[in-house]
């Protein structure tokens, strides 16, 4: 593929998106207020109703809305999945980001969805329809946070500590990796708070945690939107340990993730350690 500078949308487009996002968010609701089925997937991930409704409401929508850009899932199909590798320029979606906080029902699951440009998540919105809260970003645009109707607001990333004191590490409080203790141990007696689905990526961005290090595996669609969202609010999105950008349809032979950082900025504290 060649590389070329994003071709941005036009501001109507990115709203009907965001809305496209809210109105999966509402198809999820009604299933998640009620009893629903659960069944595995190959992979023994679990899939739900929700999964395939949401799934549909956003493919054939954005097919309506931009039918000159193609649709990559995590519920596609196999065929989709294979023809990607041609794309320059997608969307890509997770359409319901979290099943299990769903099946948990702690609210922490998402609806996300993303275009790619060359390799670049360079729009994103990322919505948690039960906690009514909707995150969105794209390149020049900026990074912006809705709570319900209220007021939409301007985020950013936060400014690091300066020390190893004072860092607020997004993580899991009960499942600490191997590999998250050995990087927490950079750091002197952090705060480690804990989020679901893609949300743990908009804490960073929004400055209410200095930084996310993803040391385990995830795949390109439970990624893309929030990092679009994270770099429109002025931070990182990272490869761990070589530290360059996490770049997306780069790796013909998977789908999935490396480890990453996500952050406001490299930082002396943990990147030179």
């Amino acid at each position: 593929m060649t590389s070329t500078n994003p071709t941005p949308l036009p501001q109507p487009t990115l709203d009907a998106v965001i809305d496209i996002a809210k109105q999966a968010g509402q198809a999820i609701m009604t299933i998640y207020a009620r009893d629903f089925e659960i069944t595995d997937k190959a992979d023994l991930s679990p899939l739900t109703e929700a999964d395939l409704a949401s799934h549909h409401c956003i493919e054939n929508a954005l097919n309506a809305l931009t039918p000159q850009i193609p649709v990559l899932s995590e519920e596609s199909k196999d065929s989709a999945i294979s023809e990607r590798l041609s794309w320059n320029r997608y969307w890509l979606i997770d359409p319901l980001d979290g099943t299990k906080e769903f099946i948990k029902k702690n609210g922490e699951f998402t609806v996300n969805i993303a275009l790619i440009d060359n390799h670049q998540p360079v729009f994103g919105v990322v919505y948690a329809p039960a906690l009514g809260v909707c995150y969105w970003g794209a390149k020049s645009h900026g990074a912006f946070k809705q709570q319900d109707n209220h007021k939409i607001e301007a985020i950013a990333v936060g400014k690091a500590p300066g020390s190893a004191t004072g860092w607020r590490i997004v993580g899991s409080r009960s499942h600490q990796s191997e590999e998250f203790k050995q990087f927490a141990a950079k750091f002197d007696a952090p705060e480690i708070l804990s989020m679901g689905s893609s949300l743990k990526l908009c804490l960073v961005a929004e400055g209410s945690a200095d930084i996310y290090p993803r040391l385990g595996l995830t795949s390109e669609w439970d990624t893309a939107a929030a990092q679009a969202v994270v770099e429109a609010a002025g931070g990182q999105v990272l490869e761990h340990p070589n530290l360059t950008p996490l770049l997306y349809n780069s790796r013909p032979e998977t789908l999935l993730n490396p480890f990453f950082i996500v952050c406001a900025s490299k930082d002396p504290v943990w990147s030179e350690l």
